[in-house]
């Protein structure tokens, strides 16, 4: 036990033993700097300067953005900046999914290009699905009404040396009115050779610009070439155009009437140099003349 004892005291002794560190001039071996150390005092610094270097770390990380590099300590969605670009950032994406489905409508829709439903498979059907229906009243006599006509009008064609046929079919478009979009002078006639699918009339400025028939709008919207532009279906597989219009009165989706303002003639769009109102008219997806069908006088 006295032996251990004394081994202590002689160490903790030697960590008291003083040491000179002296700093000679490499060239003229002159004394620059000395210093009187211990191996206690050495552990003393080195320990202190431990301590104050993990004060500064905890403090740093504890008080500064620092933390925010550290993995798992603190998380960058957290920052209120951070989560008003996401939220931002996350509209801009829904925004530009809708334009997107929008667009692909659209084209489909001016290219007849209409997706349909995949059909089902025939599914197994029992004897109660094909009992007979049985027919009211009304019905037996609106279908004895519809043939009795039909009886009639086979016999008057008949009679009179036409063609028969009680088929349903499209209205010719001579036998169609077609309101006037606009009063005025037509100075750029029909001429699909030079890829001028329409006319171009003159009016007066702020004259309205009319639908020629009853229909739904389809497009209500403006493009760089033909500035404010509208777009009307109408029955019987007719399409018509108005462009460069300097204010538009409808909105897609709106129904207007034959006659009703949809437009105030303009000059928008690249392809105009004055004002006036291209129209076109287009029949089961191929332009006419429209002079030959509307009077713009």
């Amino acid at each position: 036990m006295a032996e251990e004892n004394k081994k202590e005291r002689r160490r903790w002794e030697r960590m008291k033993d003083t040491y000179r560190l002296v700093i000679f001039n490499n060239e003229t071996f002159e004394e620059v700097k000395s210093f009187n150390l211990s191996l206690l005092n050495v552990y003393v610094m080195l320990s202190t300067l431990i301590v104050l270097v993990s004060v500064f770390v905890v403090l740093a990380i504890a008080f500064t953005p620092v933390k925010r590099l550290i993995p798992g300590y603190g998380s960058g969605s957290a920052h209120p900046e951070m989560v008003k670009i996401y939220r931002e950032l996350d509209s801009l994406e829904n925004l530009a999914e809708a334009q997107e489905r929008y667009n692909q409508g659209f084209k489909r829709m001016l290219t007849a290009d209409v997706e349909y439903a995949p059909s089902e498979p025939p599914s197994k059907k029992t004897a109660e699905d094909h009992r007979p229906v049985e027919r009211s009243e009304e019905d037996a006599r609106l279908r004895n009404e519809v043939e009795v006509a039909q009886i009639r009008q086979v016999t008057g064609d008949a009679q009179s040396g036409n063609p028969v046929n009680i088929s349903p079919r499209e209205t010719p478009l001579e036998q169609l009115y077609f309101a006037s979009p606009i009063g005025g002078s037509v100075v750029s006639t029909f001429n699909p050779d030079k890829k001028h699918l329409g006319v171009d009339i003159v009016a007066p400025k702020n004259t309205p610009v009319k639908a020629v028939m009853d229909g739904w709008v389809i497009s209500s919207d403006w493009t760089l070439e033909t500035g404010n532009t509208i777009a009307i279906q109408h029955t019987n597989n007719i399409v018509t155009f108005y462009k460069h219009n300097s204010v538009l009165l409808k909105k897609t989706g709106s129904y207007v009437r034959a006659g009703e303002a949809i437009a105030i003639i303009g000059n928008t769009g690249e392809l105009t140099d004055g004002p006036h109102l291209h129209f076109e008219l287009w029949h089961q997806g191929k332009p006419v003349n429209p002079t030959d069908f509307v009077n713009f006088k």
